[in-house]
């Protein structure tokens, strides 16, 4: 937990150099402090209850907590501009979108397995919702940047619809990726196999691929923007890759697919045919 409150600290005061202060703290740095706070807040019920299902809606709340308190913050310096409006409104359609969608999942499944060696004990139970306010911190940097910049924003630019055009395949892959996979799992005939339909059969995680690529474009509306250290915010799409591609998306899910299906002939064909994020072309033989 040591480690985390570093990191956000060492991020913050870096990418918080231009911010606007507020009572004389950088309003980025008090949006870290939103972001592991609105965690800690949450635990301490779920602790009590032993549960998991208001994880994923509680991050889906601190990403509009901080959109607000940005927005807020930077209207003290001046008026938000266009871009801070168009940046704020794609993560709040994204957050209410993919919160909504992960709570409703753990509802109907009743309990997400990643957390059952964890939540009968507070100690253990704190370390994903510290590792969550730090996620929330981190991919919104890019965003608590442009908004709570001091003084006038720069002019939209090319940069600018080359993000918004990327966030819009990437936000568009994931909802589709999404939605083939709950649609492919509602069947009964479905049940226990891997989804290798729509989307899933070009790439094994394509609703990774959207995330990354909508988090990428968003890091595009910083490039007119950003001026020395606050370019350090372009962490955001490099953090939500390493995190996807690393650590705790794609391996975790691979190991768990390797357990289930591994000796299937049919899934191995598959997973040997599939790449693991980015689709390749398919060149029909003459």
């Amino acid at each position: 937990m040591a480690s985390v409150l570093v990191i956000m600290s060492l991020v913050a005061s870096a990418i918080g150099i231009n911010s606007v202060e507020i009572e004389g703290v950088s309003a980025v740095i008090l949006c870290a402090v939103i972001a592991l706070g609105v965690q800690w807040l949450s635990w301490a019920p779920a602790s009590i209850r032993q549960t998991e299902r208001f994880f994923d809606i509680t991050g889906g709340v601190t990403y509009l907590v901080i959109i607000i308190f940005s927005l807020w913050a930077g209207s003290n310096s001046e008026p938000p501009s266009s871009r801070e409006w168009i940046v704020s409104i794609l993560v709040i359609i994204w957050s209410l979108r993919l919160s909504s969608f992960l709570f409703l999942r753990i509802h109907r499944t009743g309990k997400d397995g990643r957390f059952d060696d964890l939540k009968t004990s507070p100690v253990r139970f704190i370390i994903p919702w510290t590792l969550q306010g730090l996620w929330v911190f981190l991919t919104m940097s890019v965003v608590i940047v442009i908004n709570s910049q001091s003084g006038p924003a720069p002019n939209l630019s090319i940069w600018d619809g080359i993000g918004l055009s990327m966030w819009l395949i990437g936000f568009g892959i994931e909802v589709v990726a999404d939605k083939q996979k709950t649609v492919f799992n509602s069947k009964p005939e479905n049940k226990e196999r891997w989804i290798d339909e729509g989307l899933w059969a070009r790439s094994r995680h394509p609703n990774y691929l959207g995330e990354i690529l909508l988090w990428s474009g968003i890091g595009f509306f910083g490039v007119s923007s950003f001026e020395g250290l606050e370019m350090l915010a372009w962490i955001s799409p490099v953090f939500i890759y390493i995190l996807l591609t690393r650590i705790s998306g794609i391996p975790i899910l691979d190991e768990r697919a390797k357990a289930k299906w591994g000796d299937n002939p049919d899934y191995q064909q598959y997973r040997a045919n599939t790449p693991a994020l980015i689709p390749m072309m398919r060149v029909p033989r003459s």
